[in-house]
Formats: C-alpha cells, sequence, structure tokens
C-alpha cells in the first residue's frame, strides 16, 4: 500500500486522538456563514518520504497533482505573483484587480540577492550550489519575509525549503508555519516532493528524502467527520511518476514533461468548504 496513505492516516489519527482544541480562544478564519473555523492541532509533526521509494501521491481520494504542479511552476520556475500566469484559479480569492497576490511566493523568489558567486535569486542560488557547492549546508531558501508582509495578500505557510545532497542524493526539509490537514497535505507533499525530483534532474543527482516539518497542522470543526470518513477509505497502490529524462534545465520543464503511471484512487467526492 502506499506510504503516502500511511502517513497521512496516522497523522489524522494522532491529531484527532492527541491533538488540542482552540474552541476557547478567538480565532481569525471564518466559514463563509460567519461563523468561527475553530480547529484541532498538533504541534511539530514531522513525516518522512523516501522519493527512492515512491511518489508520495494520496490514493484514499484524487490528488490533482498537475495543478500542483503548475502552482509550483508558476512560484518557483516563473517566480510569479500574479494569477494570470497561473492555469488554475486556486488563488483567484486572495488577488487584486491586476490579478497580483502582492509580495508574497514567487516574488520573493525572484528577488535579487549578493551572493558570493554573484547577483542572482534564490532559485538561481540554489541551483548552483548544488552543482558547484554540494557540501554546502546553506542551501536553502526563505520567502518569509518580515518587511513585506504587509503586502502580501497572504503570509507564506509553506515557506523554507532546506536542499542536503548525501552521495548522490538530493534530500530537502519542507518546513510549514501552518497547514489545513485536509485542504492542503496531499497538495503541499506531492508538489514539494515534484520540486526535489527538478532539482535533483536538473544537477544531475537523484532525488532522496522529503522531511515534512509542519508547526501547526490542524483539522477544522467541519473537516473532522470528512477525515474521519477519508482516513477509512481503501488505500492503493502508490503510482510511478514518470519525467522526461532528456530535460536538465530546470527552467526548460513544463507539465508536459511529466506523467504519472497507474494512479488509482477512491472516488472521495465530499464537497470541502474552506475557511478563510
Amino acid at each position: 500500500m502506499s506510504k503516502a496513505d500511511q502517513i497521512f492516516v496516522a497523522m489524522c489519527q494522532d491529531i484527532l486522538a492527541n491533538g488540542s482544541w482552540d474552541t476557547h480562544l478567538q480565532v481569525r478564519p471564518r466559514w463563509n456563514d460567519g461563523t468561527p473555523a475553530h480547529t484541532i492541532k498538533k504541534f511539530g509533526v514531522v513525516n518522512r518520504y523516501d522519493l527512492q521509494e515512491e511518489f508520495p501521491l494520496l490514493t484514499l481520494r484524487r490528488t490533482y497533482w498537475k495543478s500542483a504542479l503548475d502552482e509550483l511552476l508558476w512560484i518557483w520556475q516563473k517566480k510569479s505573483n500574479n494569477v494570470h500566469d497561473l492555469s488554475s484559479g486556486i488563488w483567484d480569492a486572495w488577488a487584486d484587480e491586476n490579478g497580483s497576490i502582492g509580495k508574497a511566493y514567487g516574488y520573493q523568489l525572484g528577488v535579487q540577492h549578493p551572493f558570493g558567486e554573484g547577483v542572482c535569486d534564490q532559485v538561481d542560488h540554489v541551483l548552483w550550489q548544488l552543482k558547484n557547492d554540494p557540501a554546502s549546508r546553506r542551501i536553502m531558501t526563505n520567502i518569509y519575509t518580515f518587511a513585506d508582509l504587509h503586502e502580501m495578500a497572504l503570509a507564506p505557510c509553506a515557506y523554507s525549503m532546506t536542499f542536503n545532497v548525501t552521495g548522490n542524493r538530493l534530500n530537502a526539509i519542507l518546513n510549514q508555519r501552518s497547514q489545513d490537514v485536509l485542504a492542503a497535505n496531499a497538495w503541499n507533499v506531492s508538489q514539494y516532493a515534484l520540486l526535489v525530483h527538478l532539482f535533483a534532474q536538473a544537477s544531475g543527482l537523484e532525488a532522496g528524502e522529503l522531511v515534512h516539518v509542519i508547526a501547526d497542522a490542524h483539522i477544522y470543526d467541519r473537516h473532522v467527520p470528512i477525515i474521519q470518513e477519508l482516513i477509512a477509505q481503501k488505500q492503493h497502490e502508490a503510482p510511478k511518476l514518470v519525467i522526461d529524462p532528456s530535460v536538465r534545465d530546470f527552467y526548460a520543464f513544463t507539465k508536459g514533461h511529466f506523467s504519472v503511471e497507474n494512479y488509482q484512487f477512491n472516488p472521495f467526492d465530499q464537497k470541502i468548504e474552506v475557511a478563510e
């Protein structure tokens, strides 16, 4: 069975059994009807995914991995903060009349900085280090820029990546300050697993391990029965990720260079209300 499913189920069971409710606190998120959106959470969740073993795509329900990849390329490759450069409408609610989400996500990755090898942005710095200084323990990105938070439509949730080359394998740690487990976990895991694969192939390495650190992993009150039903679903074998081996330039990758074989998933069609 899929290891990603097993990790997800174990995390949800732990949150529901041992988590802490915030019903005694005033909270910012609201449901569409204006009701406060309370959560049950666990602090400091750490999940590990061996990308040599499988591509961590949830089979309990369908994950729209191509849309996740599209958002990934929008942020990391295009370094865009405008929803007009994105194929899906997932960011539309946060965009202004011009389509901008402010100085968030892709904008931060595209800011030029003076590094030792010259002036470049964070993505190009990582790519340079992976090829020229793979033993470095400073291969990382961070988009949680305090000076710009007031100009961001949404403070970054997944805000930092730390890369580490061990042998010929590229490992990475994704740091996330907050995660809506039902709405975002499967999306973020598959998305950043793809990023490790992209950087590895562009650097002549193999994808190794993705470690996902979530400071506040929470399930919203109205999502609890959905989660309970979801984790009881049948688990399938993990699918196989296929990437065109001829592409070696990170900026040359497109969605068409990726496919997933034998992706079995359950027809779990519960409508999910998102708290904002």
